[in-house]
């Protein structure tokens, strides 16, 4: 199976408290192990065999970090000059990607999910995109979407909603779903505007999720993964 991780973004929100790397390489204890590192081993144990950073925002310090190889996963680059949103950039990585269906994850979230059951939804329920969805007792910081039949039908933007299902950041989808689309825009936008044209399956995960976007889920993240993950570059 093939991943792109999307670590391109500036991490305005954690800026002033994790200054020198960017936001999927922040640290998660005092050797400095990026959070990147947990997202890689769960590749590596779901038996991934390669993966395409997405990278933008001081890329040069993650391409000197992670090289081309990461345990049993071989590391690819798919790099922004100037930034293309996160359509734009599932579209640049997805040029150099060789399976019919591909993973897309935020690198800057943990959701822990089935991929193998994600991949046997995608295909017996002929999605063009499949994506993990979670639900929140709090949604304040996220958007919701609303199912039918499975269906996502509708998205909604953050609101002072207290529970729901949220879009975790992590999608299954067709190689060449974004084609035709153009070089920079938002994903979640274009689905968005495509929901009755293209077919977008929820798929629930009640694994554990976290966001590491802003500094109090940063601490928190920090406080569960505080070791050194088992993978190793």
């Amino acid at each position: 199976m093939e991943a792109i991780i999307l670590a391109g973004g500036f991490g305005t929100r954690l800026r002033h408290v994790v200054t020198d790397v960017p936001k999927p390489m922040a640290p998660m204890d005092d050797n400095g192990t990026p959070f990147l590192n947990i997202l890689l081993d769960k590749l590596m144990a779901a038996r991934f065999t390669r993966v395409i950073l997405s990278t933008g925002y001081m890329r040069d310090k993650i391409r000197a970090y992670y090289g081309l190889k990461y345990g049993k996963l071989d590391v690819s680059y798919s790099e922004e000059e100037t930034p293309l949103f996160t359509g734009g950039a599932i579209k640049k990585a997805l040029r150099q990607c060789a399976k019919d269906s591909v993973f897309v994850l935020n690198g800057d979230t943990c959701f822990d999910v089935d991929f193998s059951q994600m991949r046997l939804l995608f295909q017996t329920s002929e999605a063009d995109v499949v994506m993990a969805i979670k639900w929140m007792d709090d949604c304040s910081r996220y958007g919701t979407v609303e199912r039918s039949g499975g269906r996502i039908v509708s998205f909604h933007e953050k609101l002072a909603q207290t529970k729901g299902w949220i879009n975790g950041g992590c999608y299954c989808l067709k190689r060449e779903l974004l084609e035709l689309e153009a070089e920079k825009f938002s994903f979640e936008k274009y689905m968005e505007d495509n929901i009755d044209k293209k077919k977008i399956i929820g798929y629930e995960s009640r694994g554990f999720f976290i966001d590491i976007g802003v500094p109090e889920d940063y601490y928190m993240a920090r406080k569960l993964y505080g070791i050194k993950p088992s993978g190793s570059v």
